[in-house]
């Protein structure tokens, strides 16, 4: 590939390395120079642009990522078409995620040109989460470096793949001791029945039987009868040893213990035995809580068909420090009310959110849209709000104006700021403008809500703020579905001057033209993100809204 600045009459055919802005008219990078194009760099006044050439054997960004994304392709993976140099792939179902670490280091160490990022081994992912991205960094990839790598992806096992979680039949074993309070049982009880479901199973009646060794011989056998598929024990006093009550109880009903202990904290003192083909653990404390601790691993294993033996156990200690410490800069509860020693861990820009609600709800008259219930009695601008709580986006600031009161007093209780805009009656911009003002200075950007749009989740809207990086150009990001570009739309600080600047009727989406290379589009799973409901027949055909909280 060659590359610099390049004539304009020896440029036709290059790709453009940088945008350029032209009177009425912007050339984004990465723009195949045709003959228009270069009229127009002429007409402006240029003779020359920084350009890439493609030599013979160089393969373009975009084929060169929609063949490697072929050669990494699975079962129970999707992809996407290839733009910009890059593929992303997803998960069909739900899942385990497995990785080839070796494999994907091996891609990545041929050329600079092509990268591959994972998320991490054995992490569990939802139907259409992203998995992996793969991205060609220059404008194209040598012809023979492409070729090895879609060999080297192609041998062997897959590189990615999923394994869908099995719908099991869990069996649970309480243990008693006098004194041990009833709310530990039940929170045992809750915990383990969330862990099953979240990995789509079945928790049985649970068994409760005396702190020895044949009740809970006997307990595991008449779960074994019911169709139990993973056999659990969750002792009123934690296991210590092999040969302890829980692990004997395995033994005397028939199966054996095939490893004890874990380096994973929390989750230390877990037991894992067999009886017969059916997985029999003994749990640690720290299975009583909700927190994520070794037993997770180990579920998400099993529900995934995968084995788990006493190697893969061990093989757990990188990453398996999960127990909250003091000297952490920033425990994930909370931050500690003192300075850290070290310093803190980079963290993504801070984010907040305003919703606009404000308007006059003019093609509803008499009725104001945002007041209006739905079949189980919510306000739409309540539905709205809530959703953004949802959101990782904060703080989360309502414009009131037209009907202030109402509107206000539908979120009484809620942890938002309202910001009043006196000239609602000026049109949109006179709502942004409100909620622009009433932000802190800390905010490095603002998700723009719009109160008419109740279908879109707090889980869409973090997919937002996780595309956010202004540092890497991503300062504009906005939710598009099926190519059509949707709300709401998150803009880094540096627009806001611009933003303040708007009047009359209008949002700020035709900075967008203005800022094309500053921008990034994040594709949605549905519609919602198109969707809003400002006339009577409009809402009457809205779907139910229960699921969008």
């Amino acid at each position: 590939m060659i590359f610099g600045p390049t004539p304009l009459e020896e440029a036709r055919g290059a790709i453009l390395a940088h945008t350029v802005r032209l009177p009425g008219k912007v050339l984004k990078k990465g723009t195949v120079l045709d003959q228009a194009a270069l009229a127009a760099l002429q007409a402006a006044g240029h003779r020359e642009v920084v350009a890439a050439r493609l030599e013979p054997g160089d393969v373009p960004e975009d084929e060169a990522a929609d063949r490697m994304a072929n050669a990494l392709m699975a079962p129970l993976l999707t992809r996407s078409r290839a733009a910009t140099g890059r593929v992303n792939l997803f998960a069909e179902t739900p899942g385990l995620l497995v990785v080839n670490a070796a494999a994907v280091n091996r891609l990545n160490a041929l050329d600079e040109s092509l990268t591959i990022a994972t998320l991490p081994p054995y992490v569990p992912v939802a139907a259409k989460e992203m998995v992996a991205t793969i991205k060609v960094i220059p404008f194209s990839v040598p012809g023979p470096v492409l070729q090895v790598a879609e060999l080297l992806a192609r041998q062997g096992p897959p590189v990615l793949s999923v394994h869908p979680f099995r719908p099991l039949k869990v069996g649970l074993v309480l243990t008693e001791l006098p004194g041990v309070k009833e709310s530990v049982m039940e929170g045992a009880v809750e915990a383990t029945r969330h862990r099953v479901e979240a990995l789509l199973g079945t928790l049985l009646p649970h068994e409760r039987v005396r702190h020895e060794t044949g009740p809970v011989a006997d307990a595991l056998t008449r779960l074994r009868r019911q169709g139990a598929q993973v056999l659990l024990i969750a002792g009123a006093s934690a296991v210590v040893d092999r040969r302890d009550i829980g692990p004997a109880a395995i033994v005397r009903a028939g199966g054996g213990i095939e490893h004890f202990g874990m380096p994973v904290d929390p989750g230390n003192l877990i037991c894992l035995g067999r009886i017969e083909d059916i997985p029999a653990l003994v749990l640690p404390g720290c299975a009583r809580s909700p927190k994520l601790n070794g037993i997770d691993w180990v579920l998400q294993r099993l529900f995934a068909g995968l084995p788990v033996r006493p190697a893969d156990v061990m093989a757990m200690g990188v990453g398996g420090l999960l127990k909250e410490i003091e000297v952490r800069p920033l425990p994930r509860a909370e931050a500690p009310s003192t300075p850290a020693p070290s310093v803190a861990p980079r963290r993504g820009p801070r984010v907040a959110a305003v919703v606009l609600a404000a308007g006059r709800s003019r093609r509803m008259a008499p009725l104001n849209k945002l007041l209006v219930p739905d079949e189980h009695g919510t306000p739409m601008v309540t539905r709205v709000v809530d959703n953004v709580l949802a959101s990782h986006a904060r703080p989360v600031v309502v414009v009131t104006g037209h009907e202030r009161e109402r509107v206000e007093a539908a979120l009484v209780g809620r942890p938002v700021l309202f910001a009043y805009a006196e000239d609602y009656a000026e049109g949109l911009s006179a709502s942004l403008k409100a909620g622009l003002a009433a932000l802190p200075p800390d905010a490095e950007g603002v998700l723009v809500c719009l109160g008419d749009m109740p279908l879109v989740t707090g889980a869409m809207m973090d997919r937002l703020i996780a595309a956010f990086d202004p540092e890497e150009g991503r300062a504009i990001v906005m939710p598009t579905f099926r190519g059509k570009q949707g709300n709401p739309m998150l803009w880094a600080r540096e627009f806001f001057p611009d933003m303040m600047r708007i009047t009359g009727d209008v949002g700020a989406r035709h900075l967008v033209g203005q800022h094309a290379d500053r921008m990034v589009e994040v594709e949605m799973a549905d519609d919602a993100v198109l969707r809003d409901f400002d006339t009577t027949d409009a809402l009457k055909k809205a779907p139910t809204l229960a699921g969008a909280r």
